[in-house]
């Protein structure tokens, strides 16, 4: 976490203890990557090069999360607000809303998708709970969405016009103001540049300031790394060109739904979701004594994606007859990549896709 705002670092790899998608198209298409039988693999990439004080490799006795009795989102559904801000393909808007539709559990087994699923994922998430013993909600939903295609506070963002973007839309009415089980998602286009962009930060959340807003209300703000620093905020499907990538050099993995900046901003996105769902006023689950710069349960696992990850791998993920990598199932035949997080009771990275 960066002051004043919990950021998403570059990747912090942890030794795992214990348990650890197609391409864009048209609404009717059913999506589907399976052309064989997926093989599990695990890539050894290079180290993104900022690392931070938030790398935990080695025993979990290391870290120390613990509960400061602030709330989590526990009632049910949490309802997402999106605010897509800039203009955003229509196709990359429907994958991004896939991944999300795909965190709530299928109301039929027939409606599931195979595991691992993305609403097995979120499932160590609801293991978290507040004072009076509520877990994070199974349900999410999108309850509306705002299209900022006039680009109201310029085609450059600080952290506190973001804010200003959520003020924004909450005046114009298309949304309620929902401080009790609601997140504010701002999603920015890949022609929009944002403080710290690409420089410290793929994405963040905090609460906006009443004085900005009008109220207090928790929210994120991931960015579209496609033409900005891909090799950045898309790893590991870009790897920059000074780690020695061609032929003799390490390789970047094929995204699953064909788009490296989007793809790799759904790993972003379920990065903050589970930390705002966790942490909404960064007031309770955390690791650290300073609240403005703590290390919640998305950090912990940086760079983690399946079992055997540390040291440079980034774990067994599996990858589809046509060489696309992924590790979790969603909604409508896709599949994303998503980074593992903390779980409470094991006390190590997890992820559905575990082999052990």
């Amino acid at each position: 976490m960066s002051s004043p705002v919990l950021i998403f670092s570059l990747p912090t790899i942890f030794l795992i203890l214990l348990h650890s998608s197609a391409d864009a198209s048209s609404d009717q298409q059913q999506y589907q990557t399976l052309t064989t039988k997926p093989q599990y693999f695990n890539p050894k990439l290079p180290l993104r090069p900022l690392s931070s004080s938030k790398r935990f490799e080695g025993s979990s006795d290391m870290v120390h999360l613990r509960y400061h009795m602030g709330p989590v989102l526990s009632s049910s559904p949490i309802n997402i607000y999106l605010i897509w801000y800039g203009r955003w393909p229509a196709a990359h808007q429907l994958l991004i809303k896939d991944f999300l539709l795909s965190i709530s559990p299928a109301h039929t087994r027939r409606a599931s998708p195979p595991s691992p699923s993305v609403s097995e994922w979120w499932r160590t998430v609801t293991l978290y709970t507040d004072q009076t013993g509520a877990n994070v909600s199974r349900s999410v939903v999108i309850a509306g969405e705002h299209h900022d295609t006039a680009y109201s506070q310029g085609s450059h963002l600080t952290r506190l016009t973001v804010q200003d973007v959520i003020a924004s839309a909450v005046r114009s009415a298309p949304f309620q103001v929902d401080h009790k089980n609601g997140i504010y998602l701002i999603l920015t286009s890949e022609d929009v540049t944002v403080q710290d962009f690409c420089r410290a930060v793929c994405g963040f959340h905090y609460f906006t300031f009443p004085s900005k807003v009008g109220y207090t209300l928790p929210y994120a703000w991931v960015g579209n790394s496609g033409k900005q620093c891909p090799d950045f905020c898309a790893y590991p499907f870009v790897i920059p060109s000074y780690m020695g990538t061609g032929v003799s050099g390490p390789q970047h993995l094929v995204p699953p739904n064909g788009a490296a900046g989007v793809d790799g901003m759904i790993s972003v996105i379920g990065h903050e979701l589970a930390e705002v769902a966790t942490n909404p006023l960064v007031n309770a689950w955390y690791a650290g004594e300073d609240p403005i710069s703590p290390t919640e349960i998305g950090d912990l696992c940086e760079g983690l994606y399946g079992t055997g990850g540390g040291g440079g791998y980034i774990g067994q993920v599996m990858r589809d007859g046509a060489g696309r990598s992924f590790n979790v199932n969603g909604r409508r035949g896709r599949r994303f990549l998503v980074q593992w997080v903390w779980s409470p009771e094991l006390k190590a990275c997890v992820g559905p896709n575990a082999l052990d």
